[in-house]
């Protein structure tokens, strides 16, 4: 039997086309660009097969390399600009949605706490590195 998880669920809305939130949550070379929860970590790596099935794994990584871990998993699901589903390599399942809401884009992320650290703290974490996209999508990409 399943082990029973909290689920976790950040959210942001992004001041961009749905498109431009889609190719920038997908796309390896912007994915490079925001995926950190703060400034003293990057990520130097991302690989994407968006489909289901397919694979994506990004190098997460503390910029002085004092420590650094794999974050990846498997697509379970995907609809195209409006869901994506996954099952992380430790077996805890993630869904994201995307939704348009007055020419821009809410995305929620929902995700299975692990056990090591406090929920809250990941909860931290992860809207961390949604903050970092919302940024990113409406600072660094020219406006619509």
């Amino acid at each position: 039997m399943a082990k029973h998880r909290d689920i976790v669920t950040v959210q942001v809305l992004v001041d961009a086309s749905i498109d431009t939130v889609w190719k920038c949550w997908t796309t390896p070379a912007d994915i490079i660009k925001w995926n950190n929860a703060s400034d003293d970590w990057h990520t130097p790596e991302a690989s994407n097969d968006l489909r289901k099935g397919g694979k994506f794994s990004y190098r997460m990584e503390a910029k002085d390399a004092s420590m650094g871990f794999d974050f990846g998993g498997v697509y379970s699901d995907i609809i195209d600009k409006q869901e994506i589903n996954y099952t992380l390599e430790d077996g805890r399942k993630t869904k994201i949605t995307f939704i348009e809401v007055d020419n821009k884009v809410q995305v929620i992320e929902s995700f299975e706490a692990e056990d090591i650290n406090s929920i809250e703290m990941q909860r931290q974490g992860w809207q961390a590195i949604l903050d970092n996209f919302q940024k990113y999508v409406e600072h660094q990409l020219p406006k619509r």
